[in-house]
């Protein structure tokens, strides 16, 4: 299986799986998803059990089940166990920080601006290396959104997210919401 993970301040890349031209929709852009203009405020945070606080910045709803996307801010030493995603892509791409990814048994260091695809039943797991790591994760098409929703729960105002990770609530949460397949322990030392 092909995959893609691009470091820009290192210029490397592993092929990125073939597409199908067939696949990309034709569109216009004007017409495009005209409710995710604006700030997306109105919708709080969400401490997810697996360790760290996302913010939604566009669900399935939004985008009629095209994507999701939701920013990830994370605590050093956060690690996700060995999982893939068995109905969508999930693109990554660090903001902050960095991450140490396994896909598919090859490890990978991402800093800010790095860049990895994940495409449907790839397994993949990562570790954050850096305190205040963030980062953007896309799952296409949408899909995934009721496995993180019950892995999670919305934070109030002044809650800080503090909170200890669950990996049971995070397997329970697969197990009845799909989205994701848990396939093995973290593969970190």
């Amino acid at each position: 299986m092909g995959f893609m993970v691009h470091q820009s301040c290192y210029g490397t890349a592993v092929p990125q799986q073939d597409w199908q031209a067939s696949r990309r929709p034709s569109w216009r852009r004007e017409t495009l998803y005209p409710q995710l203009s604006g700030n997306r405020a109105k919708d709080p945070a969400r401490w997810f059990y697996g360790g760290g606080v996302q913010t939604w910045k566009a669900t399935e709803e939004d985008t009629g089940g095209s994507f999701l996307l939701f920013e990830d801010e994370m605590a050093r030493d956060k690690v996700t166990p060995m999982h893939t995603h068995p109905r969508s892509e999930e693109t990554l791409y660090v903001l902050a920080g960095e991450i140490l990814l396994n896909m598919d048994g090859a490890e990978h260091r991402l800093a800010a601006g790095g860049l990895a695809i994940a495409p449907r039943g790839v397994p993949h797991a990562f570790k954050v290396l850096q305190e205040g790591t963030r980062m953007l994760c896309l799952h296409t098409p949408g899909g995934a959104q009721a496995f993180y929703f019950g892995a999670s729960d919305p934070l109030g105002a002044g809650d800080d997210g503090a909170r200890l990770v669950d990996f049971a609530r995070i397997r329970e949460s697969g197990r009845v919401n799909g989205g994701i397949e848990i396939v093995g322990p973290p593969p970190f030392d």
